[in-house]
């Protein structure tokens, strides 16, 4: 069985992390943001000025993580706060994050790529990576139109 390939340019990757930190200086935060492909390799990647250094690890985790689930972080944790086994089990898997500010990017039903902030609480990362999200939605609808 074959399956429709996806590419996100570099072009869109950026195009999103300029609507990304739009949107934080906006909310008068700093914060590091990453976009990933669909394997989850780093894209694109920006640390605005006077963001923490630690965020920049944070933000690409987020990013790898929507990416490899094809689900947003926000989503974890409700998800597993239930179940003793998978609190305390998963919450330790390498690069696995279950807070705000991750959002894959999919595109007529396939994973192909993922966004990642992190520098404000849990509810600005959402918007600024949701502000990035909106461009890569509006790129894919434009593809739809030609």
């Amino acid at each position: 069985m074959l399956y429709q390939k996806y590419a996100l340019t570099q072009s869109l990757a950026l195009r999103m992390l300029e609507a990304i930190t739009n949107k934080a200086e906006e909310l008068r935060i700093q914060i590091n943001a990453a976009i990933v492909d669909e394997g989850a390799n780093l894209k694109a990647f920006i640390r605005m000025d006077e963001a923490a250094l630690l965020s920049g690890e944070i933000a690409q985790n987020k990013a790898y993580t929507a990416a490899a689930f094809g689900k947003s972080t926000h989503e974890w944790y409700p998800m597993i706060k239930d179940e003793p086994a998978l609190l305390t089990g998963i919450v330790h898997t390498n690069r696995l994050v279950i807070f705000g500010g991750g959002i894959p990017l999919i595109y007529n039903g396939v994973i192909v790529g993922g966004i990642g902030v992190s520098g404000g609480t849990a509810d600005e990362d959402i918007q600024c990576a949701t502000a990035g999200l909106e461009v890569f939605e509006k790129e894919c609808k434009l593809n739809e139109q030609q």
